[in-house]
C-alpha cells in the first residue's frame, strides 16, 4: 500500500483525532491536520497531498467552500476529496458531488466504511 499524504480537515479536535487514528490503523502514516478550510488551503499551498478529507460544517471556510476553492485551483484539481460530515440530506450529497467531492461519508462511521471509501476513491 503506497503511503498517501492525507490532509484531514475538521473544526473538532476530537473528530480529527478519530479520523487520524482510523487512517493510521488502516496503514496510512503521513497525515496532517487542519481546523478549517482556510487552514487547509494554507497547508495545501505549503505541501503536496494525495488525499483531502474534510468536514462540511466549519467556521471561517466551510468544507464545501474548501472543495470549491480546491477544484478552482489548477494545482489541486486532481486531488481526491472525501467529505466526512453529519449532513445526510440527499440535496447536500448532490451539492457536494456537483462541487467535486469524490466520496461522501456520513458521521458516525466505522473504520471499515472509511477504509473502503479511501480505497475506492484512490483507484
Amino acid at each position: 500500500m503506497p503511503d498517501l499524504k492525507i490532509l484531514i480537515v475538521d473544526d473538532s479536535p476530537t473528530m480529527r483525532r478519530i479520523l487520524v487514528n482510523t487512517v493510521i490503523k488502516a496503514g496510512y502514516l503521513s497525515i496532517k491536520e487542519a481546523e478549517d478550510g482556510k487552514d487547509a488551503l494554507a497547508k495545501m499551498m505549503a505541501g503536496k497531498f494525495d488525499l483531502l478529507m474534510t468536514d462540511w460544517n466549519m467556521p471561517n471556510m466551510s468544507g464545501l467552500e474548501l472543495v470549491e476553492a480546491v477544484r478552482a485551483d489548477a494545482n489541486f484539481k486532481g486531488i481526491p476529496i472525501l467529505m466526512v460530515t453529519t449532513r445526510n440530506l440527499k440535496e447536500d450529497i448532490v451539492n457536494a458531488i456537483k462541487s467535486g467531492v469524490n466520496g461522501y461519508i456520513i458521521k458516525p462511521f466505522d473504520a471499515k466504511t472509511l477504509n473502503a471509501k479511501i480505497n475506492e476513491i484512490m483507484k
